[in-house]
């Protein structure tokens, strides 16, 4: 409408060559009037950001059928890979939220990031694990092996560091090879370590060599390896409401995905690159998705604390003993019961 009433302004003018000064005032009205409205679009606007990971795809989900705005929140999700990229983003205001393991949540708030985790989205029960020559059995029996592993941090170097404090072993009781969990797999079916912490597509891929298995996976260790929806604790305070909104709409989406499996795996698994078939079989069988009553519990309240409390200290401590972090989290403060609570 902008664009056909500066046409008719422009060819009245034209015809008179007295008011031609006006043509310039009038294309740079135009331009401001677009400009900020676009702006003003983008200001109401709720970024969050996540990484190619399956436990993600219902936000995807609620993007595209528009469940975030049936609670008054516009929502855009972004892909952003790179965990320092996504803190940065965050940290610059640029994203309001992350969507990421809950260990990586604890390490950005050790470092200063404002975040609080107000909704748990998933957690691993078998998509992630350790595999390794038959001969080794159990955990312990890793005592003087080659594992390999990625020692940057994240849900693999996590649970990994768990399972040592729990079987009362250290590092560096073991000769590890860092590389990144997907590297690892690799190199474990290549025959190149004895065993190696990775995920899907490579537990598979162990078991099928003629001397791998599974030691363990995350099916074992429900509750442990779990992705926190973490959101700017400055946003939290100003929209509240928004907030609300957000959690909803997850909570939507998992309704939607019973409902109408069919068109809900249709959508995610376009994001996902794989066929919808495989997907479902993915998120049905290697994850758990937490809904309104998952998250009750896990949260718990202030008063009786649910489980992401405690994986939340011992992720704070190992990056803090493993000198990755140099100060330990506020867990108090990085975990907002609130709104999952609040919602009936």
């Amino acid at each position: 409408m902008i664009g056909g009433l500066y046409m008719i302004n422009l060819k009245t003018t034209l015809k008179n060559k007295k008011n031609l000064f006006i043509v310039p005032v009038i294309m740079f009205l135009t331009l401001f009037i677009v400009s900020t409205g676009v702006s003003a679009s983008s200001d109401n606007t709720v970024k969050i950001a996540h990484s190619s990971w399956i436990g993600f795809y219902p936000l995807d989900l609620a993007e595209e059928k528009g469940f975030f705005k049936d609670y008054g929140v516009n929502v855009q999700i972004k892909d952003i890979e790179s965990k320092s990229d996504s803190k940065s983003a965050l940290a610059a205001g640029k994203i309001q939220g992350i969507a990421t393991s809950l260990d990586t949540n604890v390490l950005s708030a050790a470092s200063g990031l404002k975040i609080q985790n107000v909704l748990a989205l998933d957690t691993s029960t078998g998509a992630d694990g350790l595999v390794g020559k038959k001969s080794i059995k159990n955990f312990k029996n890793l005592k003087g092996k080659t594992v390999a592993l990625d020692t940057t941090g994240g849900a693999s170097y996590f649970w990994f560091n768990y399972m040592l404090q729990k079987n009362n072993m250290k590092l560096s009781d073991i000769k590890v090879e860092s590389m990144d969990s997907g590297a690892a797999g690799s190199a474990f079916v290549a025959g190149k370590v004895d065993a190696a912490m990775t995920w899907q597509p490579w537990l598979s891929k162990a078991k099928a060599t003629k001397n791998g298995h599974v030691v363990m996976s995350s099916k074992s260790s429900p509750g442990i390896i779990v992705d926190t929806l973490g959101l700017s604790t400055s946003f939290i305070k100003k929209h509240p409401e928004q907030v609300k909104g957000i959690i909803k709409g997850w909570y939507k989406a998992l309704a939607y995905m019973k409902s109408d499996p069919k068109d809900a795996y249709k959508i995610m698994s376009k994001k996902a690159g794989i066929t919808a078939s495989k997907l479902k079989t993915e998120m049905t069988t290697q994850i758990k998705l937490y809904d309104k009553k998952g998250n009750k519990k896990y949260f718990g309240t202030k008063k009786n604390k649910g489980n992401i409390y405690k994986i939340s200290k011992v992720a704070s401590n190992l990056w803090y003993t493993s000198k990755i972090s140099d100060k330990k989290a506020n867990i108090n403060k990085l975990t907002n019961p609130k709104f999952v609570n609040a919602i009936k």
